[in-house]
């Protein structure tokens, strides 16, 4: 974390002391440039990240009175606790979650069909591809730190609860908003952009006329988050259970005792009318406690139940126009599937991390409009994938015992599905926000459309290990990691070069882009050498890689980092050892990977993308 470079701060260093920050207007302004339906976790992280960019007016309005207290969604996958990194509560939020380390899988005892017994288990990414935990937490916890996150910004954002969604109409460039509080008070706002993240009966959806397609629901499971005593030796471990009369996934929550089991409710009537729903509590105990048998579950308290039905749908869209969107629709409101593979909240998140920051460079006229036409493109490819993966899961998970196939084929899928399931096999194509792959072989640890994997280096200024990746923030800005070339001294005569250019030539991005003023405004540029902390001195860093920051410009000295003793990070990611240079979106995808001398093809790449400072 970095700050006093405004000046001294004796309190909390996640309030931004900007001089821009004003105490936030209680009354909903007439106007607002993005107008966010829903403070769930997909509204919230885009209010989070437009929180944080100065001259761009967000509100986002919720239907309910206040904050959530229970939420329904509680699996964070790793990909996501990357992303709390950015905006600052990853620690805390792991802190107080369950971790989950390993998953056992339970089937009927070959010797009596009518017991289960464990038949195996698998530890939790046994292949190391993220630094972060699987976790289960309260969504609404989720939803708290975002709203400190938004607090603690420059705009001192916070959400307007007890307003719900009637209505919009569009004309030209301006959606008109109609808004209605708890007392039935209506009015009109009028917005730039619209973003609808109000879940799977969206208003917002139906406005635009977009509509869902898919498989209709045809299984049903009553779902519950409880605390009970219990001999199932299990009962802190993620578990797949199969048995003569049905299945559970079963998911021990934050906390120590309490707990999540989906318990299988059979396949429903194509006539049910969604009956099923109505199945009382009683009856999901009594079948939970057949499914565990011999074990036994004695539930002592309930802190959230419900029934819901597996259908998997999709929107043809994500937004309402193909060449000029005004309105968007995020999450649960374009794309709905099953809770069991714990993907809904994580993959809708990343809908809003997408989105938010190509409004913002939109609004603040770095980029062109033509940017708000990748989000759809990008983000249903990826709904697609999620609910291909799901339906088999699901199907998986609801095999009567008496089925055929091999039941150890449910572990190897779930092992086999790891990458996916965490939220790694994301990969956007390439488009206007995401280059080709002509140069990835300088490169090949990042995959460019992928996710940026951070990698362990060490801090040159104070010797400090720390986490690449990790010292991004959720701040709007594009990141340039430059590697240099290992057969030169710590800094050679080509990283000089792109160093140089980096910072003076007229065809540089940052140079074309940021105009006068704070060196670091748009780009965060930094520099990985191929040699011990003790080899080089700060001074010795190329300018390019020590900007001043701030009122008082201020070098900024973290910037440049050496090898940890003991590794190799140029072999640990793939990176040529004649060096190169990853470009990193504001979202944590890699946008492009280019030869340390290819100037010309990362200039080329963001001409379009970025506008020329004015």
């Amino acid at each position: 974390m970095k700050f006093h470079h405004h000046g001294y701060v004796s309190g909390d260093p996640r309030r931004s002391p900007d001089a821009q920050a004003t105490e936030w207007p209680t009354e909903i302004p007439d106007e607002v440039d993005v107008l966010i339906v829903g403070a769930g976790p997909v509204g919230m992280i885009a209010a989070a990240q437009l929180s944080v960019i100065p001259g761009v007016t967000t509100r986002v309005i919720d239907r309910r009175p206040g904050r959530l207290e229970v939420g329904q969604a509680d699996g964070i996958q790793a990909r996501s606790v990357e992303t709390f990194q950015a905006f600052g509560f990853a620690d805390r939020i792991s802190e107080e979650a369950f971790h989950i380390t390993e998953t056992a899988f339970w089937r009927p005892d070959p010797e009596d069909p009518e017991r289960i017994v464990r038949a195996g288990r698998t530890v939790d990414d046994e292949t190391g591809i993220s630094e972060f935990p699987h976790l289960i937490v309260n969504q609404a916890r989720i939803l708290d730190n975002f709203a400190e996150f938004m607090a603690n910004s420059p705009s001192r954002m916070r959400p307007d609860y007890g307003w719900e969604f009637t209505g919009l109409r569009r004309e030209g460039d301006v959606v008109h908003v109609t808004i209605r509080d708890t007392d039935g008070r209506e009015r009109t706002v009028r917005a730039r952009y619209v973003v609808g993240a109000d879940g799977a009966h969206s208003r917002v959806r139906a406005a635009i006329g977009r509509t869902m397609t898919g498989d209709a629901a045809n299984h049903a499971w009553g779902v519950m988050d409880v605390v009970a005593a219990t001999d199932f030796p299990d009962i802190r471990r993620k578990c797949a259970i199969q048995s003569s009369h049905g299945a559970i996934l079963h998911i021990p929550r934050e906390g120590g005792h309490l707990f999540r089991m989906y318990v299988d409710l059979g396949e429903v009537p194509v006539d049910d009318d969604h009956a099923v729903r109505r199945t009382p509590l009683d009856e999901v105990i009594r079948r939970a406690n057949e499914i565990l048998h011999p074990y036994t579950l004695d539930v002592r308290d309930v802190a959230w139940n419900s029934v819901y039905e597996v259908g998997h749908r999709l929107t043809d869209r994500f937004d309402d126009d193909a060449d000029d969107p005004r309105v968007f629709i995020l999450g649960d409101a374009c794309h709905t599937h099953s809770a069991k593979a714990g993907q809904g909240m994580n993959v809708s998140m990343q809908d809003g991390f997408n989105l938010a920051w190509k409004l913002a460079y939109v609004l603040t006229g770095r980029s062109p409009e033509e940017l708000l036409r990748t989000y759809s493109s990008e983000r249903t490819e990826v709904a697609a994938n999620l609910i291909a993966f799901d339906r088999e899961w699901s199907s998986m998970m609801a095999r009567p015992v008496d089925d055929p196939r091999d039941p150890a084929e449910i572990e190897r899928f779930y092992i086999a599905g790891e990458e996916f399931s965490n939220g790694f096999l994301t990969e956007y194509p390439p488009s206007l926000a995401t280059d080709g792959t002509e140069d990835q072989a300088v490169a090949t640890g990042y995959p460019v459309g992928r996710r940026f994997h951070s990698v362990e280096v060490n801090r040159l200024c104070d010797a400090y290990p720390v986490h690449l990746g990790h010292e991004a923030t959720a701040d709007g800005r594009w990141r340039v990691y430059v590697f240099g070339d290992v057969a030169e001294t710590p800094v050679g005569p080509r990283l000089q070069r792109w160093a140089d250019w980096w910072q003076e030539s007229p065809d540089s991005p940052r140079v074309r882009c940021t105009g006068e003023g704070d060196d670091d405004a748009l780009f965060d540029a930094r520099v990985v050498l191929p040699c011990d902390h003790r080899a080089v001195d700060t001074t010795d860093v190329p300018r390019g890689f020590r900007p001043e920051v701030g009122p008082f410009h201020l070098t900024d000295l973290g910037k440049a980092y050496c090898v940890l003793p003991g590794h190799d990070t140029w072999a640990e990611r793939g990176i040529s050892r004649d060096g190169a240079v990853v470009l990193v979106r504001p979202d944590q995808y890699v946008a492009g990977v280019y030869a340390l001398d290819d100037t010309d093809a990362l200039a080329a790449f963001l001409r379009p993308v970025l506008l020329t400072a004015s």
